[in-house]
């Protein structure tokens, strides 16, 4: 056998060498773990979480809008978190996308996931007739605020039986107190009123309830609860930092 023929035989067999010490070593190169499908899904459960309540309550069906519950149910949890609710065992809805002719306030106990109340609520009179359309947070504006409120404490006004409302998003309705907007009873916040009228009564801004069932509705909400005001305007979405 020639010299050149020995080198290639050389050659070859330190060729072969390599290439198996290349296959031994990404065989053990260690491989990313799989993803963990229960931490990739759980930013997703809060979510999930909220449509099943929704769709258990049966909330589409009564008018609620899902983009009103879920914005709700998001602002809720931070507001919860946070420490700012005395009283977390409630939410509640106003849902200003439905004419004021439907009910549009819903009461939710999320301890027992039960609707608790679902009726009629005024909207501000310069807001508009039969829908709120515009809003705002300025003294004498009549017109409705937008966005979340905590409840504060009752008293007896000129409205009777009546809730304050605190509001915390700033620029969007935290002149609620200054302004005087609270939850009162109205004989213009009736099914009768809309029969006879087409439209319920509209107030300087504050969100009437009906007269029979006013007390009951403040008792259950008062001292530290959630309240959302929803419009589909765009213009409170981008303002707000809780949805």
């Amino acid at each position: 056998m020639n010299n050149k023929q020995k080198n290639s035989i050389l050659s070859l067999s330190l060729t072969s060498l390599l290439i198996c010490f290349l296959f031994s070593l990404s065989a053990y190169t260690e491989k990313p773990a799989p993803a963990d499908i229960s931490k990739t899904n759980s930013v997703y459960a809060p979510k999930n979480e909220a449509l099943s309540l929704y769709e258990s309550l049966d909330l589409e069906k009564l008018g609620l809008s899902r983009q009103a519950f879920l914005y709700a149910l998001k602002g809720y949890r931070q507001l919860q978190e946070k420490g700012q609710l005395l009283n977390d065992a409630v939410l509640s809805v106003i849902d200003f996308s439905l004419p004021s002719t439907q009910k549009r306030f819903f009461v939710i106990d999320l301890n027992s996931n039960s609707l608790l109340y679902h009726t009629y609520v005024s909207h501000g009179k310069n807001s508009g007739k039969l829908m709120a359309k515009k809003f705002s947070n300025r003294n004498s504006s009549y017109q409705s605020s937008l966005g979340f409120y905590t409840t504060g404490n009752t008293y007896i006004g000129k409205h009777g039986f009546s809730l304050r409302l605190i509001g915390i998003e700033k620029g969007i309705n935290d002149k609620a107190l200054q302004r005087g907007i609270v939850i009162h009873s109205a004989d213009y916040a009736s099914e009768q009123f809309v029969f006879q009228q087409g439209y319920l009564g509209r107030s300087l801004g504050c969100p009437a309830v009906p007269e029979e069932i006013h007390k009951e509705l403040i008792q259950t909400i008062q001292n530290g609860s959630c309240l959302f005001i929803y419009s589909p305007a765009t213009i409170y979405s981008k303002q707000s930092k809780l949805v």
